[in-house]
């Protein structure tokens, strides 16, 4: 009988030891893609991007090169940072390759038919050591790298 009653002492879940489960971001990159891609496709003209980091600013410097977006706006608010994306309605879809996988300058063609729906467009984005850039740019450059991602 004294085993019943010290069981009963301890419940086994308790108000105050539950905690909720903590949300935390591992790639801001593809949380901005993503973001990107789900604003195009519901017809917005533009797009909150938060939280800001060089990666995402340099991506979407080479969106606006080739004219898959308008422009940005970083907005700085003395934490981690906004963009604003004005959209054109030219994108399909962007996502980010995970892991960043290596790509040798001999490989690049596979990447370009695996990855992309025609040879005629869309871009495949490295990181090199000559910078952030599309495929083609690093072609040119003869210089592999690590994919980040893609848009078309």
């Amino acid at each position: 009988s004294a085993n019943k009653s010290s069981f009963f002492l301890f419940p086994l879940f308790s108000k105050t030891a539950q905690s909720l489960p903590i949300m935390v971001l591992i790639s801001s990159l593809n949380n901005a893609l993503k973001s990107i891609t789900n604003a195009e496709r519901r017809g917005k003209r533009q797009v909150l991007l938060r939280p800001c980091s060089k990666v995402v600013i340099k991506f979407l410097q080479v969106m606006m090169k080739h004219g898959y977006i308008e422009e940005f706006e970083v907005v700085d608010d003395h934490r981690s940072g906004k963009i604003v994306v004005h959209l054109n309605g030219r994108l399909n879809k962007c996502g980010v390759i995970s892991p960043r996988f290596d790509i040798k300058v001999k490989d690049m063609e596979k990447w370009v038919i695996n990855l992309l729906p025609s040879r005629q467009f869309g871009h495949i984005v490295l990181t090199t050591s000559k910078g952030i850039m599309d495929h083609e740019q690093a072609r040119k450059n003869h210089t592999g790298g690590k994919v980040l991602g893609f848009f078309y």
